[in-house]
């Protein structure tokens, strides 16, 4: 070995923060999905565990028309093609708020009241966002959790205060409960986050319990002296597709204190790659602060994006939010019907389906997690070639979101999500989501005869 080697394999990792060491090991989802996609097979492998919208629901024509028309358009879409203001383009804040108003989601007069800015990269980029501005302290949140932004917190030291929910969303008495517990560290609340169509369990957030919740943070923030806010994340909330469920509104209206955001994405209901993420709530310090966290993160979304964005919404976001719902709603009463018929027998509970793409199962007596037989089937390693098929030729393989990487890990769902799982219905053709419920059937066979 050279010296150089030698010198090379001695020296030490740089000097990381907290969070980049927290970093420097991926998180369980990570490592599953990496490992699945070094080898995935298109067309024989079905992927139920990514979060990705279906292909035919991205209006590939008129992105290419929006395109267009920006690029001929120059005094209105000004230096598309440059960097951008870090608060966003002016058109897409003026574009999502006509949007958000002609809805019926807001009033005029209260988003005349409020600030809309645009995140860097996505909805993502603004939970990340607030990460970065807030003191690290104790996030309420419900349980399952949104496991992408739990991990990430965590890794920044934040600690989760994850509640389980009921169909309505965060269970109060359990809320009030575990907020007693903390005793004198009630104070080192941050804030509570909260998706209104939850990822992983597709649970809708009433209006009701929605109330409840800005009701306990404003009485927290008066009693502390010192705002406590609440983010409503709406990732999904464009994706309620269950006629049944009835027109919603802003929690904005309700909110005296001016303690509530929404954060919002085009990403579900246009197409993922826009990256357009964005922020609405009152005017002060902590607008300006995200804003700033955009600046030093990249000036801006990239402008062509927020423009062929905001084409979209002011000419063709009718059509296409029907077409995307109806779209789904189709996938999910087929999805339904296949889990019933095949895994009927062995489920505790089915959530979902109502919005978004995800059902949440939840096993009586067989366990998914990761090393379970269950889990050990769809991956085709169990160990016996009769089953999984010769190394060169495996069967096909199926990969779903284990309920372990969902729930809040040492809380009080942590036995139940050995017994759970998330099932997307969003990317994978109905097809090939009914071909991988057969074969969870077969596993769920194969699970309970090594019970014995």
């Amino acid at each position: 070995m050279s010296e150089v080697d030698c010198l090379r394999r001695s020296l030490a990792p740089p000097a990381f923060s907290p969070y980049g060491r927290a970093s420097t090991s991926p998180s369980p989802v990570n490592r599953m999905m990496a490992g699945f996609a070094r080898d995935f097979r298109d067309g024989v492998d079905i992927n139920l565990g990514v979060g990705y919208v279906n292909e035919r629901t991205i209006p590939v024509d008129l992105l290419r028309r929006a395109m267009d028309a920006i690029i001929a358009d120059p005094v209105r879409y000004r230096q598309a093609f440059n960097y951008g203001g870090p608060e966003g383009s002016p058109n897409l804040i003026d574009s999502i708020g006509r949007f958000l108003v002609r809805t019926g989601w807001l009033k005029e007069e209260t988003l005349a009241s409020k600030r809309l800015i645009i995140g860097p990269c996505g909805a993502t980029s603004v939970l990340d966002a607030l990460a970065e501005i807030f003191a690290p302290g104790i996030v309420v949140t419900s349980d399952p959790v949104y496991y992408v932004y739990a991990n990430a917190l965590e890794r920044k030291g934040f600690e989760l205060l994850a509640t389980p929910e009921d169909e309505e969303g965060i269970e109060p008495e359990a809320l009030e409960r575990r907020l007693s517990a903390l005793g004198e560290r009630l104070g080192e609340l941050a804030f509570f986050y909260v998706v209104t169509v939850n990822n992983p369990s597709c649970t809708i957030l009433s209006e009701a319990r929605r109330s409840t919740l800005i009701g306990l943070a404003a009485s927290l923030s008066e009693r502390f002296g010192r705002r406590i806010p609440v983010f409503f994340d709406l990732a999904y909330e464009l994706l309620i597709h269950d006629p049944r469920v009835g027109a919603r509104r802003s929690a904005l209206g309700e909110d005296p204190l001016e303690l509530v955001y929404e954060i919002g994405t085009l990403s579900k209901v246009l197409a993922p790659a826009l990256r357009i993420g964005y922020l609405l709530g009152p005017p002060g310090p902590l607008m300006d602060a995200v804003v700033q966290k955009t600046s030093d993160t990249g000036f801006s979304a990239p402008l062509f994006a927020q423009e062929m964005a905001a084409w979209l919404l002011d000419h063709h976001i009718g059509e296409q939010l029907e077409r995307v719902r109806a779209g789904y709603r189709e996938k999910a009463a087929a999805v339904r019907q296949a889990i019933d018929a095949e895994l009927g027998p062995y489920l505790a509970s089915c959530r979902g389906g109502r919005a978004g793409f995800y059902f949440y199962l939840t096993f009586s007596r067989i366990e998914t997690c990761t090393g379970s037989p269950f889990f050990r089937y769809l991956s085709r390693t169990t160990g016996d070639p009769a089953l999984d098929g010769p190394p060169e030729r495996l069967g096909p393989r199926v990969v779903y979101l284990p309920g372990e990487y969902c729930v809040d890990s040492g809380g009080a769902l942590m036995e139940a999500g050995r017994r759970q799982l998330r099932l997307s219905y969003g990317f994978e053709e109905t097809e090939a989501i009914i071909r991988a419920i057969r074969l969870m059937g077969e596993a769920a066979r194969f699970a309970l005869a090594q019970q014995g």
